[in-house]
């Protein structure tokens, strides 16, 4: 956890089932202060559950998952009312796949070949943000 102890962490949890990729963003996303990894899946069964047991504030997601899709996990996520952000990072980035993302709750998606550090850089404002508002907040660890 990079974070200060007073402030809450934005707590991060990594769906993505090729092991190098899921370590770069791992090692990316914590260097990012305020930010804190709480668990990973490969699968979308197990992903909605580990994100619901760590309380996660943000999921980051591929599409194309180990058993199902990353669009199986955003409808799930979307009937189970988290208050979760969820961000697509995928190779699968044309048109459909994005505007197919969005209409299934996708608040950010993006290419991982070509807009990771962008995708790096809205983690780190959404990190910013939440600890602002755990500033306003005490206790407070939802985006």
């Amino acid at each position: 956890m990079n974070s200060s102890p007073s402030l809450p962490a934005l707590r991060v949890f990594l769906v993505e089932d090729t092991i190098s990729i899921r370590k770069r963003m791992a090692a990316r996303f914590t260097a990012i202060e305020g930010v804190e990894i709480v668990g990973v899946a490969e699968e979308p069964g197990p992903a909605l559950d580990g994100i619901g047991m760590t309380d996660a504030d943000v999921v980051v997601m591929d599409l194309h998952l180990t058993a199902g899709t990353g669009m199986d996990l955003l409808r799930a996520l979307a009937q189970s009312r988290s208050p979760v952000i969820t961000i697509v990072l995928t190779n699968h980035s044309g048109t459909g796949f994005r505007q197919a993302c969005v209409a299934h709750g996708a608040q950010y998606f993006f290419d991982k070949t070509s807009e990771f550090d962008l995708a790096c850089n809205t983690i780190k404002r959404i990190a910013h943000e939440h600890c602002a508002r755990g500033l306003h907040y005490p206790g407070a660890h939802h985006v």
